[in-house]
């Protein structure tokens, strides 16, 4: 059965056919596998920022299963490992009867790597045992947030609630002491609840409800009955049970109402109460939660923007240590008061202790940026009367704007407060500074700011295009152009990623099909200007497998075909060959569909796969570029010889061959015998952003 679940696989291997071996199969259980892939140390204490499913490790260059076992234990991290070994080695990581020595929820030692399908089954398990984890843990989070709701709930509650164990009572809240006239929380502990009930006939119908209810019936809940104080005196009243827990423990919940209670304004007043911080009137973090969702939803649907607040108070331990607990409690008040009072417009919130948070809408980056530096400059300013002395404090603000492309709202809490922490470090702890939090700058280590900054660079053309000619030796022309894709970064170090660094990030968040539809019009775009020129230009654009597979792709490629003149072979579209693999039949058609509207279609890093011609052969494209090892090895009589061999398989098939890499004179020499019609590197010519073509002598 088909997991739509997607799997994050990590493999510590020198053999990265193997780990993509280990994916291919692993596509027949789930719906996606996200690989990583590795072999040191450095590269493994980086890529452990990222979540990962589980871990398979075989060999790496300076690492050994105990290394990585003792890096993840570091780290405190919940992830399964599994470890391969070759025959002449499991020896030492199986036992006497030649199984593996560990085999547990979060470990296999040793499999052997040969043996796939054992491999693809401990991956499974593994993952299976992981995610039954981390939904106990939600659970049990669920569990313990409800209980402590629940407990601050009754311990405010104007209800009398109390907490039975076997029908005894073990806690009661303040109007249920109240109400059958206990003095202290103490004098109840131990009294059945029983014994607060008048009457013969009440008490047996009560034992037969209890019992019931403990064996688990809950068709009957409420109980009305005549109860007895501990005066003496009797009410009419009606009582609820319910099951919950305390400190994790299993009890009984009791609620007493007499006859006269009005619940539904009971409830309005515990509503606001739970929303609502004690200490300066403002809504409290729970409040604070609920309207940034509601808040956030409006700003997905493109009804208004809004910016976040993080206003963190520095100088607290100072306070406190001077002034005490009053001090603090002064200062916090009148800095909420001030806040509710300067931003009208906004929502304002205690979030903890010392912190508070708020939620603006409708202002720019700029003004955001202003509003945070007119309320750091008022703390700052802020005459603080503590008794008959005299404090003051600042304020360290991180902003976040909240755009329809955001993270949700707990990452964008998470980076308000990181942006804190930035100004803490840039301070030395001082603070009293504002910082924006720019995703842009932290795509490199924030897979959600890097999805941002591909939306946003979809959204307005941040995205780079460079073109590379290739020499086409049949023509003496080199007016046939590679396209290739880059993202610049806003970052003090202006780095610039290339699809290695940002496609993995764009399949979680969906985004492939959108960047390939980028990169296909605006290559056009610029096609179409050098065509008015130089009527014979053409591009090879590169797509992901979302394209292969997309049916509307043909009719895409008619469009901009007919748009930059309708010549075809204008328009050269090109495939990883293990996407191809992976989706043979449906490769077949989409080659042909393509070439049906005068696209053509072309494969990349070819070579690679065990079948690599008969692959060519079944799905018939124009052109194959050929794999980076097949260029750097061909100074090698052998491999000059199979390369050789390889070109004149497809030529036989009547398909064009491409040599990439030619990167020094030595390699261009050797190019210009292996029969290839294309020739194209860093020796001929460097990718440029223009499509740049020589005149013609």
């Amino acid at each position: 059965m088909r997991n739509k679940a997607l799997l994050n696989l990590l493999v510590i291997d020198e053999d990265q056919l193997y780990a993509e071996r280990l994916v291919s199969l692993l596509s027949s259980y789930y719906e996606d596998v996200n690989l990583g892939f590795l072999d040191d140390e450095e590269e493994l204490l980086k890529i452990l920022r990222q979540q990962w499913d589980v871990l398979v490790f075989g060999r790496a260059y300076d690492l050994s299963f105990t290394d990585v076992v003792g890096i993840v234990q570091e780290q405190s991290l919940d992830l399964p490992m599994i470890g391969l070994m070759s025959d002449d080695l499991a020896v030492t990581g199986r036992n006497d009867d030649g199984l593996p020595a560990v085999i547990d929820g979060n470990m296999v030692k040793a499999l052997l790597a040969e043996k796939e399908t054992e491999v693809v089954m401990a991956i499974c398990l593994q993952h299976a045992s992981l995610c039954s984890r981390r939904y106990l843990k939600t659970l049990r989070y669920i569990l313990s947030e409800a209980e402590q709701r629940a407990n601050i709930l009754i311990k405010n509650s104007k209800s009398a609630v109390a907490y039975l164990d076997q029908g005894i009572h073990i806690f009661a809240n303040d109007p249920y002491l109240e109400l059958f006239g206990f003095e202290d929380f103490n004098d109840i502990i131990g009294v059945p609840v029983i014994d607060l009930i008048a009457g013969g006939d009440n008490i047996k119908g009560f034992k037969r409800f209890l019992s019931q209810f403990d064996k688990g019936s809950r068709a009957q809940v409420e109980f009305k009955f005549e109860s007895r104080r501990t005066d003496g005196t009797t009410f009419e009243a009606k009582l609820q049970l319910a099951a919950a827990t305390l400190e994790g423990e299993p009890v009984t919940q009791i609620i007493i109402q007499q006859n006269n209670n009005n619940s539904a304004e009971i409830a309005k007043r515990l509503s606001v109460a739970e929303r609502q911080d004690s200490l300066t009137g403002l809504n409290n973090r729970r409040g604070f939660e609920e309207y940034f969702e509601t808040l956030y939803q409006l700003v997905l649907e493109n009804k208004t923007n809004a910016g976040l607040f993080y206003i963190q108070l520095d100088n607290i331990g100072k306070i406190s240590t001077s002034l005490g607990l009053q001090g603090v409690d002064a200062t916090i008040k009148q800095v909420g008061y001030a806040l509710d009072e300067k931003i009208s417009g906004g929502f304002v919130s205690r979030f903890s202790d010392t912190a508070f948070t708020v939620l603006v809408e409708n202002l720019t980056t700029s003004a955001l940026k202003e509003l945070a530096e007119r309320i750091r400059v008022s703390i700052s300013e802020m005459y603080i009367d503590v008794d008959k002395r005299t404090t003051n404090t600042t304020a360290s603000i991180g902003i976040v704007k909240i755009e329809s492309n955001s993270a949700e709202p707990t990452v964008l809490l998470e980076r308000a407060i990181d942006a804190v922490n930035d100004i803490r470090i840039k301070t030395q702890n001082q603070g009293d500074a504002c910082h924006f939090y720019n995703p842009s700058e932290h795509a490199t280590n924030d897979d959600n700011a890097l999805a941002e900054s591909l939306i946003n660079a979809i959204a307005h053309n941040h995205f780079e295009l460079f073109f590379q000619p290739m020499y086409d030796i049949n023509t003496d022309r080199s007016d046939f152009f590679e396209v290739y894709l880059r993202l610049p970064l806003s970052d003090t170090e202006n780095t610039v990623l290339s699809p290695d660094g940002f496609m993995s990030v764009a399949k979680t968040h969906k985004l492939r099909e959108k960047i390939d539809r980028w990169v296909l019009i605006n290559a056009c775009k610029q096609l179409n200007e050098v065509r008015k020129t130089h009527p014979q230009a053409r591009i090879l654009v590169q797509l992901t497998s979302a394209s292969l597979i997309d049916k509307k792709l043909p009719n895409v490629a008619s469009q901009l075909i007919n748009a930059v003149g309708g010549a075809a072979g204008a328009l050269t579209l090109q495939f990883n060959e293990q996407d191809v693999a992976n989706h043979l039949t449906v490769a077949k058609a989409q080659f042909a569909a393509l070439s049906r509207v005068g696209c053509q279609v072309g494969i990349h890093h070819f070579g690679k796969a065990a079948k690599a011609i008969e692959i060519a052969d079944f799905v018939q494209p124009n052109l194959i570029r050929l794999a980076r090892n097949y260029v750097e090895g061909i100074n090698n009589a052998d491999n000059l010889e199979t390369v050789k061999s390889l070109i004149l398989r497809a030529k036989a098939l009547n398909i064009d061959v491409l040599m990439p890499y030619i990167e020094e004179a030595a390699t261009m020499s050797v190019s210009w015998s292996v029969g290839a019609r294309y020739l194209q590197g860093y020796y001929l010519e460097e990718p440029s952003r223009t499509m740049h073509i020589a005149p013609e002598k």
